[in-house]
């Protein structure tokens, strides 16, 4: 895509949704942190749904190592790997105590070091709680990179390293947020809404999907003519 079609691209997606966000909900940046490590394989309503009477009383991980490792298991049953994940929330809280004096740490590297942390969890953290311009790709984002042409990548490091390198100025803060909730809500993945995309005639998606009820007809089918006797 060209340089100029990109910020077309983003100046477009800007306009559709002037006020990007996460639809994960949360108290403060602890709970930030804790619903994206839950929301792994999982979609954001589900954590909310999980967390929601969880962060009104544990919102510091202090909070969270009272409550243990059974205790938070109960909340986050209904997540798919709540075992895992919830060995995982103890485990960084506990580090977050004994290590950061009970904050999270502004610093990529120190998330991912702790337990339940990759690279895309870090980066939703560095930009949604601190405000850093980081590119944090998930199957949405990766999705539309790449079906669209912003910024086609092998794996999510190289979607990573190219929308980094393409993504101006203006709309390097909430790139994250406006790429997502177009994955999510019109650049879908079995069947793309490019009837109503705003950025359709810039994509390089082909064919386009388009609005039901004016899709062409199928061809009538024809057996095989029967051999006289």
């Amino acid at each position: 895509m060209k340089k100029a079609d990109v910020a077309e691209f983003y100046r477009r997606l800007a306009e559709r949704i002037p006020n990007p966000e996460t639809e994960l909900e949360y108290v403060n940046t602890y709970t930030l942190l804790v619903a994206v490590v839950l929301s792994a394989q999982a979609t954001d309503a589900g954590v909310n749904i999980a967390t929601r009477d969880l962060f009104k009383t544990v919102q510091t991980p202090e909070a969270m190592l009272a409550l243990g490792e059974e205790g938070l298991k109960q909340h986050i049953k209904t997540i798919g790997l709540f075992n895992t994940k919830a060995k995982n929330v103890i485990a960084l809280s506990r580090i977050l105590v004994e290590e950061h004096g009970g904050e999270v740490p502004e610093d990529r590297e120190a998330l991912v070091a702790l337990p339940g942390v990759g690279r895309k969890t870090a980066n939703v953290v560095m930009n949604t709680a601190f405000g850093h311009e980081t590119f944090a790709i998930d199957t949405h984002i990766f999705r539309v990179a790449n079906r669209t042409g912003l910024a086609p990548g092998k794996n999510v490091l190289a979607v990573e390293h190219k929308l980094d390198a393409v993504t101006p100025a203006p709309y390097r803060r909430d790139a994250h947020h406006l790429l997502i909730l177009h994955g999510r809500y019109v650049c879908k993945a079995r069947k793309p809404e490019c009837w109503r995309c705003v950025v359709a005639d810039l994509c390089r998606y082909t064919p386009k999907t388009p609005a039901p009820g004016t899709e062409s007809p199928a061809p009538a089918l024809r057996g095989k003519r029967k051999a006289r006797p």
